[in-house]
């Protein structure tokens, strides 16, 4: 029987076909696809366990996978691994990262307060470190007070990069200006220099002598 172009029968086929082409596509993921959810889906699993060992006090640092990160990577002078840093604290039993933040992640600007698993985003990193300072648990407790205390008065991303304030910083900065003040200046931190620029990068922070390497996760 020869079926007409205008035939119902004929369109009928036709929106068989491409319906089932359409569900195929659309139910088999791609191999490429499914090795990424099951890597992403590993990553988030290690990320659960590695949080048990952290502690009060401790430095978490992180690699993103953006443009912005790889830049900032680079301002590192001795150690181009991580492109961020942050300050631990366990809170009634709840882990949280506090580090300063600018750009559209962070429209306010001001200080951030996370957990672990949004610091540490798998989707959006390439991994985390975690180190830990030589400093006793009062002092190390004495860390997380100060980050908080410099969360509550509203500090800002500092888009300047300028040590010489004290009202707005940067991450690593932060981090250092926090270090430096709860250990009443037993732990100062290093600074790099570009030409006249001077400033902290994430690896003056967790290469100074006080920092021991505790672990390294690798997405």
């Amino acid at each position: 029987m020869k079926i007409l172009f205008n035939s119902p029968i004929k369109y009928c086929i036709l929106f068989i076909a491409f319906f089932s082409f359409g569900c195929d596509t659309l139910i088999k993921p791609s191999k490429e696809k499914l090795n990424e959810d099951a890597k992403n889906n590993q990553a988030y699993l290690t990320l659960a366990q590695t949080k048990k060992i952290i502690k009060t006090g401790d430095i978490i640092t992180r690699t993103g996978n953006d443009f912005t990160s790889e830049c900032l990577r680079k301002l590192c002078r001795r150690n181009t691994s991580y492109s961020h840093c942050g300050i631990a604290s366990i809170e009634n039993d709840s882990l949280f990262i506090y580090h300063a933040l600018g750009g559209d992640w962070n429209p306010d600007q001001k200080i951030l307060r996370e957990s672990l698993e949004k610091f540490g985003n798998p989707l959006e990193n390439r991994g985390i470190g975690i180190f830990r300072l030589t400093l006793s648990d009062s002092l190390k407790n004495g860390l997380a007070n100060c980050a908080q205390n410099f969360r509550s008065q509203g500090i800002e991303f500092d888009m300047a990069f300028d040590l010489k304030t004290d009202n707005k910083m940067y991450c690593a900065e932060f981090v250092a200006k926090t270090i430096e003040k709860a250990s009443k200046m037993a732990i100062k931190i290093h600074k790099s220099r570009i030409d006249s620029l001077e400033f902290i990068g994430v690896d003056d922070i967790f290469l100074n002598p006080a920092s021991q390497k505790i672990t390294q996760l690798i997405y």
